[in-house]
């Protein structure tokens, strides 16, 4: 998560937006590799092996992220115990995935940007009009194309390739890369994506993890300790731990005071 990889997928998403704002009819030519039009549909959509590998890849992302959740409600309902993982840790990877696999997925573009998906339009035998990656202005009225949520989903496997020890990080990100890439041609196989949906997908969950790590780990303004991080958990579970306390019967003390900042 450094200016580098910053700067390749600012320059990315450049390239991409532009080429595909021109030329929009990229789109339907990629899609149109998975489409077998003798029998006008994709195929792959069928392939009980290809939709067992799709869920899966969401259950790994998932897994992956499922420890930090843990961690995080463990500490506001046990705010007397330790963290079960790093709390800088348990917050960057709950938040990114967050944000990127749900919030600006599924609760913002996908509700709101009405852009068709492959097997929707009408040169892949579908009802709707096809419009471009930054047309909002499609037929699809819910759960739309743009962007992918399960490309964000497998991307956000950055997240936890940027926690892993020095020497083993660029290969965690090339796994990452290929995690993504893997689940977001699936999506584009099944027809229910076209490029620039995993595309921008992938760029949106990079964006948010680089900046999640910054905030988190790298800016001196805004950087936590795992015990600061700790301490604002507890303070927020203390209330309500100390009422089950007391229906219980029990004394539950104070909370630890805040970490300081170093």
């Amino acid at each position: 998560m450094n200016r580098t990889g910053l700067l390749v997928a600012l320059g990315l998403a450049l390239a991409i937006g532009l080429l595909f704002g021109i030329y929009p009819e990229l789109d339907l030519k990629l899609a149109a590799l998975f489409y077998d039009p003798a029998t006008a549909s994709f195929p792959l959509k069928l392939d009980p092996l290809a939709e067992f590998a799709r869920d899966g890849a969401m259950w790994i992302a998932w897994a992956l992220a499922l420890p930090s959740l843990i961690a995080i409600v463990a500490k506001i309902m046990r705010p007397d115990r330790p963290m079960l993982v790093p709390g800088r840790a348990a917050v960057f990877l709950l938040v990114t995935i967050l944000l990127s696999a749900v919030v600006l997925t599924n609760l913002t573009f996908k509700s709101y940007w009405g852009r068709p998906r492959p097997v929707m339009v009408t040169e892949f035998n579908g009802p709707w009009q096809f419009v471009p990656w930054w047309d909002p202005r499609g037929e699809c009225g819910r759960n739309c194309s743009f962007f992918s949520g399960e490309g964000a989903t497998a991307f956000w496997a950055y997240a936890p390739a940027a926690l892993t020890p020095p020497q083993w990080r660029p290969l965690a990100y090339v796994a990452a890369t290929l995690f993504g890439v893997a689940t977001s041609l699936l999506r584009m196989a099944f027809g229910g994506h076209f490029f620039t949906d995993v595309a921008a997908a992938g760029l949106v969950s990079f964006f948010v993890i680089w900046l999640a790590y910054a905030f988190i780990y790298r800016w001196p303004s805004t950087r936590a300790t795992n015990a600061q991080i700790e301490a604002a958990l507890a303070r927020w579970g203390w209330p309500g731990y100390r009422l089950w306390q007391r229906w219980r019967g029990r004394e539950a003390g104070n909370p630890a005071p805040a970490a300081k900042r170093h």
